[in-house]
């Protein structure tokens, strides 16, 4: 029988990074399915969902955290069943603006409000083109449960980006099984 774990991991940016994570995982007959990873401040961070025969999970968990003898944090977790599909629709957030403190609690409290989902976030800061000032740039990807009222979360959103100074862009998709 095989199991599915989630591998969290934080270390120096350096190369050899990854494929010392991929040798673990191969040795232990795990197959990388799915994983974000990206350089944040100077290091390199990231999930990994692995799947394995689930005799090899224990082995797996010991020879990823020795690891840290190389200077990397390596997290393991058994995955979690999925919750059964439920009819949501789709939406997609993109905000700009100055950047400051807040941003992210204010647009996440109006989503969790409102029982919405966040599948995925990107976010960055970079300098204005002209004023070098530090804007705050994010994509939100979220389910959101289909009788929510679309038109009170963007007023929602709105007064959000009234009060911050932001642009706040909500993007309406389609009715998927979530």
């Amino acid at each position: 029988m095989e199991t599915s774990y989630i591998v969290t991991f934080i270390g120096d940016d350096r190369p050899g990074l990854v494929e010392e994570l991929a040798s673990v995982i191969e040795s232990n007959q795990g197959n990388w399915l799915e994983s974000r990873l990206s350089q944040l401040g100077g290091k390199f961070a990231g999930l990994v969902l692995v799947a394995l025969p689930e005799a090899s999970g224990q082995a797996l968990e010991a020879q990823l955290k020795e690891l840290s003898a190389s200077g990397m944090s390596v997290r393991v977790t058994r995955a979690g069943a999925a919750e059964p599909a439920r009819e949501a629709r789709n939406i997609t957030l993109t905000v700009i603006g100055p950047d400051r403190l807040g941003i992210v609690r204010e647009i996440s409290r109006a989503l969790a409000r409102r029982r919405v989902n966040v599948v995925e976030m990107d976010s960055h800061v970079s300098s204005a083109p002209m004023s070098a000032e530090l804007l705050f740039h994010a994509r939100i990807d979220a389910q959101i449960p289909e009788h929510t009222d679309l038109d009170e979360l963007q007023d929602s959103l709105d007064e959000i980006a009234d009060n911050m100074t932001l642009e706040i862009e909500l993007e309406r998709g389609n009715i998927s099984a979530a």
